[in-house]
C-alpha cells in the first residue's frame, strides 16, 4: 500500500513519462473507471479569466439551497487535494490516497491492454470523477484546465449547463493568436441542447459563441457590462446591483476589491437562474445574496496581511482588470503612499505585455521581481530587465521568495499597499509561507 506522499510524488512524476492525449483516450479512461460521470448533474465551465471565481460563486449559492456540490478545479495553490472538493472542503489525505489507488489500479490494467498512461491532468480528472461518484453530490462543477474543445474535462458529454467566462489572449501557442480563435476553442464545450451562459464583454468572442450555439441548437444567454452597476468599491468589498426587472433593487455584496468580480458574480447568478424554476422567487435571490456575500476566493485581490494583496492575474487580460480594480480603489499619488509591486511569471505567458501594461497604468513606488518554483520560471534577472524598459522607478530582483518578500515589505509604507501578482504559482508560494510561518515570509 502506497502512502499519501508516495501517491502525490507519483502524480507529480507523470509528465515525465506521458503526454496529452485525445478526447477518445480520456473517454476510454472514464469507461475503465466505470463511467463515473454518467447520471451526474455537471456544470461545465471554461474561459480565460474568472473561471474559478464563477465556480466558487455557483458553489456557494447551490450550497445555500442545501445542495451537495462537488468541485473539480485547477491549479492548486498549496496542496494538490484542493483540486477535488465537496461543499468547499478538499478531500482529506485518506480519501485522496484511496481514490488514487483505485484509479491507478485501472490505469495499470489499461496499460496491460495497450493503452497509454493518462496525462497528469487526465489522471487527476479521473480521480475527481471517481471521488464524486463515491460522494454522490447533487451537482458537480467542472472547471476546464486548458481551452475547452480538447480539454480532458470535455469528455463529459451530457452536462446540464455550460458556462464560458471572460476570453482574452492566453496560451496562444495552443489555442490561437486571436480572440476569435481562442473563443472557438472555448466554444468546444457547448453541447447540443445544453444552455450556455457566457461573458459578453468581447464582441469578437461573443460572435463566435453565439454562432456555435446556433449550430448546435443550444439556448444562450449573454451577460455584458451593461447587466450590472457598481454601487461601491472599497479595499474590503464591492457592492453592485443588476439591471433587470427582477432584482434591480437588490444590492449584491462581494468580499475583496477585484472590480472584475461583479461580472463573475453576475455570470454565476445567471447560471443559477438558468438552473432554477422560472420566475425566481424574491426569497431565493435573498438566499443567493447572503451566500455570495460570504464567499472568499483565494488569490483574487485577496488581502492576506494588512495592506498586502494577492491577485492571480497571469495574462494580459487579467492584468488589465487588475489595474482597473486598483484604480477604482483610488490609489494615492503621493510618492510615499504609492504601492509596491511583487511580480513573477512563467515563460509561456506574455509577461512582457503584462509588465508594459502594469508599468503604464499603475504608478508604483518600486517593483520587486522573483522566480517561481517551476521549471518554466522566468529568471529574476530577465524580469528586472523587462521592467527597466518600461519604468524609471526602482526595480529589485530576488532569486528566491524570501529575499524578494523582505525587500518588498521593507519598501512598503505603513499606509501603503503591496500587490503580489503575475503567476498563480507566486500566489501559492506566498500563501504557503504565510500559512507555514503564521505571519509574513
Amino acid at each position: 500500500m502506497m502512502t499519501y506522499r508516495e501517491a502525490v510524488d507519483y502524480i507529480e512524476e507523470i509528465p515525465k513519462f506521458t503526454k496529452k492525449h485525445t478526447l477518445d483516450h480520456t473517454k476510454e479512461f472514464l469507461k475503465a473507471l466505470g463511467s463515473p460521470e454518467k447520471g451526474q448533474k455537471i456544470i461545465h465551465v471554461a474561459g480565460t479569466n474568472g473561471k474559478g471565481s464563477v465556480c466558487a460563486y455557483m458553489q456557494a449559492m447551490l450550497m445555500a439551497e442545501g445542495k451537495r456540490v462537488g468541485f473539480f478545479t485547477s491549479p492548486h495553490l498549496v496542496k494538490i487535494n484542493e483540486r477535488i472538493s465537496l461543499n468547499g472542503t478538499p478531500i482529506d489525505d485518506d480519501m485522496f490516497l484511496d481514490i488514487f489507488c483505485k484509479v491507478k489500479s485501472r490505469v495499470d490494467e489499461m496499460g496491460e491492454a495497450g493503452f497509454a498512461h493518462p496525462s497528469y491532468f487526465e489522471f487527476l480528472f479521473g480521480m475527481g470523477m471517481a471521488a464524486f461518484r463515491e460522494m454522490n453530490p447533487d451537482y458537480i462543477i467542472l472547471e476546464t484546465g486548458l481551452g475547452g474543445r480538447l480539454d480532458a474535462t470535455n469528455a463529459v458529454e451530457e452536462p446540464v449547463l455550460t458556462v464560458i467566462t471572460s476570453i482574452s489572449l492566453d496560451h496562444t501557442q495552443y489555442l490561437g493568436n486571436t480572440i476569435a480563435d481562442i473563443a472557438g476553442e472555448k466554444a468546444g464545450i457547448i453541447k447540443s441542447g445544453v444552455p450556455l451562459i457566457f461573458d459578453g464583454s468581447s464582441k469578437e468572442a461573443s460572435e463566435v459563441l453565439k454562432k456555435q450555439t446556433e449550430i448546435r441548437g443550444s439556448h444562450c444567454r449573454e451577460i455584458t457590462n451593461r447587466a450590472f452597476e457598481i454601487r461601491e468599491i472599497t479595499d474590503k468589498h464591492i457592492a453592485f446591483s443588476r439591471v433587470n426587472a427582477y432584482d434591480d433593487n437588490i444590492v449584491w455584496n462581494l468580499k475583496g476589491a477585484g472590480i472584475y468580480q461583479a461580472m463573475n458574480a453576475s455570470i454565476a447568478i445567471g447560471a443559477m437562474e438558468q438552473l432554477a424554476d422560472w420566475p425566481v422567487e424574491r426569497k431565493r435571490y435573498e438566499l443567493w445574496r447572503e451566500a455570495l456575500s460570504a464567499v472568499t476566493w483565494e488569490g483574487r485581490m485577496e488581502e492576506v496581511l494588512s495592506g498586502v494583496y494577492l491577485d492571480g492575474a497571469h495574462n494580459p487580460g487579467a492584468i488589465e482588470v487588475f489595474c482597473e480594480s486598483v484604480r477604482a480603489l483610488g490609489e494615492s499619488q503621493k510618492e510615499e503612499e504609492l504601492p509596491v509591486i511583487l511580480f513573477s511569471a512563467v515563460a509561456d505567458k506574455e509577461y512582457e505585455s503584462m509588465i508594459a501594461y502594469l508599468c503604464s497604468h499603475i504608478p508604483a513606488k518600486a517593483y520587486v521581481v522573483t522566480e517561481v518554483e517551476d521549471k518554466r520560471r522566468v529568471p529574476a534577472g530577465r524580469l528586472k530587465e523587462v521592467f527597466e524598459q518600461y519604468t524609471n522607478q526602482p526595480v529589485f530582483a530576488g532569486r528566491d521568495l524570501a529575499e524578494a518578500w523582505e525587500t518588498a515589505i521593507s519598501l512598503k509604507e505603513a499606509q501603503g499597499r503591496m500587490y503580489c501578482l503575475g503567476s498563480l504559482y507566486l500566489v501559492g508560494m506566498v500563501k504557503n509561507r504565510i500559512l507555514g510561518n503564521g505571519e509574513g515570509v
